[in-house]
């Protein structure tokens, strides 16, 4: 008879948040067990479908106690996942490393390079390691595009467009999300895995241009070292193709490469828990994995917006 495998203990911040559900999921489909959770919102219901013997905290500090005196009376807590707004993850982070546990933290992983640098040094201290998504690096249609690169003639440069569309209500501008200092805008918010995936596939940023900054859209030009990046990023509906309206969808995505549409809309349904699958082999995203797409984000978000000449994105020619 085979010894069952060891549970995996896990603790939760952001657990009343939209992508929280796949973590639960994931946490669940990998037979480990969520001790704690926190949010300042209480609705989460969500929880009893998963984890209703968890503890649930909506006060940071009596969360922090809590896993302090589970450690202290012999219950180690091995991972803090983290969902909560974009400009909380430094911190918690930090208090996952403070508690030794390692962390999973959903992207981007920080707001601005120097931070990485920070917490490399910390995990340096405690010996814990800072895990981020990036589940497209898991995407089947993702992987064979990074084969098919890596196998071409090593001087071609490819030409690709990315569009990402995906409708967002007044909510989202009332939200942290609408606030720059906390989500880091559009671009990082909506983003930041599509530039992290291009970097993965086609190499270092040699150019990175802006030729759109508005609160609901972003578009521009990455020069890469294997590519010629259009890129389009939008949470308005006003910019989805006529087509997508007609079917009454809200979200449109596209990657063309030499003109060539790369299907990829399929596939994303289990690919957090693919995710936590690979990080507790050890085989996770580092915070060194996440350094190129933190600095090109941080840099479309501090760059000024230059008029449309030269390469640009066809969609930018319909904003106003």
């Amino acid at each position: 008879m085979k010894n069952k495998k060891k549970q995996v203990n896990f603790a939760l911040i952001g657990v009343a948040g939209y992508i929280a559900a796949k973590h639960l999921e994931a946490i669940k489909s990998t037979d480990n067990l969520l001790l704690a959770a926190l949010d300042k919102f209480d609705s989460v219901g969500i929880m009893d479908g998963f984890f209703p013997s968890s503890d649930f905290f909506v006060e940071f500090e009596r969360f922090d106690r809590h896993i302090d005196k589970l450690r202290r009376f012999g219950t180690k807590i091995d991972y803090v996942s983290i969902c909560s707004p974009n400009y909380l993850h430094d911190s918690h982070i930090r208090f996952a490393l403070r508690h030794q546990a390692d962390a999973i933290c959903e992207k981007p992983v920080v707001l601005n390079p120097w931070n990485i640098e920070a917490l490399q040094d910390i995990e340096k201290e405690t010996g814990k390691m800072v895990n981020t998504i990036f589940q497209l690096r898991l995407h089947p249609s993702i992987i064979k595009l990074k084969k098919i690169i890596d196998e071409s003639p090593k001087d071609k440069i490819f030409d690709l467009d990315l569009t990402y569309i995906t409708s967002r209500g007044n909510w989202y501008f009332i939200s942290w999300k609408g606030d720059i200092q906390k989500s880091g805008g559009v671009a990082t918010n909506i983003g930041v895995h599509f530039f992290d995936m291009l970097t993965w596939i086609f190499g270092d940023v040699k150019k990175n241009v802006v030729h759109i900054s508005q609160y609901n859209k972003a578009a521009g030009f990455l020069e890469l070292e294997k590519a010629r990046v259009r890129w389009f990023l939008s949470v308005d509906n006003n910019d989805l193709p006529v087509e997508i309206k007609e079917k009454d969808q809200g979200t449109f995505r596209s990657i063309k490469l030499e003109g060539e549409e790369i299907e990829f809309s399929d596939g994303f349904t289990d690919l957090h828990t693919v995710s936590y699958q690979k990080i507790l082999q050890g085989n996770g995203f580092s915070l060194e994995d996440a350094k190129k797409s933190i600095e090109t984000v941080y840099t479309i978000r501090n760059a000024k917006s230059k008029r449309l000449k030269g390469e640009y994105h066809p969609f930018c020619k319909n904003i106003k």
